[in-house]
């Protein structure tokens, strides 16, 4: 089907209408192919009419010349309980020279369940008119899956928001960059966001959507907050909602548990980038021992073709809970801080074992050797060794970021900075300058720290940092995997930092190809001093630094035993006892020299 114009007439509507159509289902889809070409061709738009409805709700545009090209264009109608018909709109403004075309209209899934015999499967539910059998993960998720609505009765409206009426009991968090906004109809910026919501599939129905456009800046966060729930064991808590993620500068969508009111929690989904113009439903399946809380979370892109949509959030299986998240309280390097300690005699140069109270010098916190029972003289230091599966940093905290956050006026979403990552949460682009795997697991599901440098510019510094380290042994060494690959990686140290002064142990600058590397640094007998890597950021956001499987080795200091020595050991000068094997080795095991002394 094309258009010929006959008149020169200013402002012709050429228009196409469809036959009446009584319903659609859930899943259905309509698709075309389109043809819109000459330097004139004007704009087309299909538009949508709903009995009982004055306003038409815009599906499709197209605003200019395409190319000599069939495209094909794909709507998602979804459910649609009324009857409704199509009106496909080419506007003329007096000067039409082009072709427009219309070819191979297609309907997909939009009849309804038809009705079963029985529905004795598990995990499914039987329509009560329609006699439908329909998954039971389909129950009070907002859409009358079954035809009759019998899905949609008897819900608790607290699971459940379609955002008609408000956020329901979902609240902004105050602690983002920008707030999502409930809307109706098309977003203001062409060629992003929705054109309707997914409710009503119209352009009366309400859905928020995170805005892209100025003043918002790249990696801008917006984030919603669910209400709390009580612990779900084995998944048996469900969270459904549909997403609209269209536009060429579209970033990233994210959804987190969290357990802890201060904190983000665990990823549990993700998507980045361009979806196309369509509502897309996500399941999640959520486990939790103790009371949870759900976070959604929108990150703007680098232009303002990039808004992204949210609408129909329901829960099922799942029970509010009657109080707040707790708050973990941390020190600088992210250890817990017990409220009081057991009853001691210590002095202020001891350290209190948690449990015991027992005292112990200050010299053996944070050695690489527990000297309490409970272990709590190492439980606030750096771990001996770190593959950051747990999703935690392991003792090693960023004290510049720290006094940024004390700051609240300083912006800390674009700073240069240390971060965990993982291969399966990378977005196209990063995939050049990158680790796609960790090194422990080799796979796209581990995680690795690493130095975003689509932050920053170029010389910026990001630092991350071991507590303070009170004593190490002769052979201490720091074995970790490093990856820098990238057109424009800057430079990786690892530093030893004292009182009095800052050394450099170990330096690498420039890309070192798409694999993991093992460097070993040797540290010896060292005390009161702190372990720092330093990344340095390349001209461009095309080098990303990366480390894993940190480890301290041979670490412990040297310990004067009770026994004498053995046969297979030399007792130094000092009364330590070490292996015959480490003499005359030019190293200074026994911390006097004298095991390398030229009269032994």
């Amino acid at each position: 089907m094309f258009i010929l114009k006959k008149s020169s007439s200013i402002s012709q509507i050429a228009r196409l209408r469809s036959p009446k159509f009584r319903q659609t289902a859930s899943n259905c889809t309509l698709s075309f192919w389109y043809y819109n070409y000459g330097q004139s061709v004007g704009a087309a738009e299909l538009r949508l009419l709903v009995d009982g409805l004055k306003k038409p709700t815009v599906l499709w545009r197209t605003y200019y010349n395409e190319g000599n090209q069939w495209l094909k264009a794909v709507i998602g109608l979804g459910r649609l309980p009324h009857p409704f018909q199509f009106s496909l709109d080419k506007i003329s403004l007096g000067v039409y020279e082009g072709v427009s075309a219309i070819d191979d209209i297609r309907f997909e899934n939009c009849a309804l369940s038809p009705p079963a015999l029985s529905c004795e499967a598990p995990n499914h539910f039987w329509c009560r008119d329609t006699k439908a059998c329909i998954d039971s993960l389909l129950i009070c998720d907002l859409v009358d899956d079954c035809g009759d609505g019998s899905d949609e009765d008897s819900c608790n409206p607290d699971l459940q928001c379609n955002f008609e009426n408000g956020l329901c009991n979902w609240e902004q968090d105050v602690e983002d960059d920008f707030d999502w906004i409930r809307i109706r109809g098309p977003t203001p910026t062409v060629n992003t966001g929705p054109l309707k919501d997914h409710t009503t599939g119209t352009a009366r129905g309400h859905y928020l959507y995170l805005e892209s456009s100025e003043p918002r800046r790249f990696q801008d966060k917006a984030v919603l907050l669910s209400p709390v729930f009580n612990p779900s064991g084995n998944g048996t808590c469900v969270f459904r909602f549909h997403y609209h993620m269209f536009g060429k500068e579209v970033y990233k969508l994210s959804v987190f548990k969290r357990t802890v009111s201060n904190a983000e929690g665990w990823l549990l989904w993700y998507k980045f980038g361009n979806q196309e113009n369509r509502w897309i439903r996500q399941t999640l399946f959520i486990s939790s021992s103790k009371p949870f809380q759900i976070l959604v979370k929108g990150t703007v892109g680098d232009g303002f073709t990039g808004d992204i949509g949210l609408d129909d959030m329901s829960f099922l299986g799942c029970t509010l809970y009657n109080g707040n998240l707790p708050t973990i309280s941390t020190t600088t390097s992210g250890t817990s801080v017990p409220a009081t300690l057991p009853t001691n005699n210590c002095t202020e140069k001891e350290f209190v074992c948690r449990t015991s109270g027992h005292c112990i010098q200050m010299m053996q916190k944070c050695d690489f050797r527990p000297d309490c029972s409970d272990k709590s003289d190492e439980s606030a230091c750096v771990m001996e060794a770190c593959d950051f599966e747990d999703k935690g940093l392991c003792g090693w905290h960023q004290p510049a970021l720290e006094q940024m956050l004390g700051n609240y006026s300083v912006r800390i979403t674009s700073t240069f900075k240390w971060q965990l990552g993982r291969g399966a949460n990378l977005y196209p682009e990063q995939e050049q300058h990158c680790p796609l795997t960790d090194h422990t697991t080799s796979t796209e599901e581990g995680w690795y720290l690493f130095a975003d440098s689509s932050n920053g510019e170029f010389g910026h510094i990001a630092d991350i940092a071991t507590p303070v380290i009170s004593l190490t042994g002769p052979r201490c060494k720091i074995v970790f995997w490093n990856h820098m690959n990238g057109s424009t990686i800057g430079s990786l140290e690892v530093l030893c930092k004292s009182s009095k002064k800052t050394s450099k142990l170990w330096t690498q600058s420039g890309s070192q190809g798409p694999q993991w590397n093992r460097a070993e640094v040797f540290l010896g007998i060292r005390s009161n001093f702190q372990v720092i890597f330093r990344a340095k950021r390349g001209v461009s956001y095309m080098g990303d630094v990366a480390v894993d499987d940190i480890t301290f080795e041979d670490c412990s200091p040297l310990l004067i035993s009770d026994k004498p020595c053995t046969s297979e050991e030399f007792m130094c000068a000092n009364k330590y006892c070490i292996p015959k094997n480490n003499l005359c080795d030019f190293v200074n095991d026994c911390a006097d020299n004298s095991d390398e002394s030229p009269s032994i």
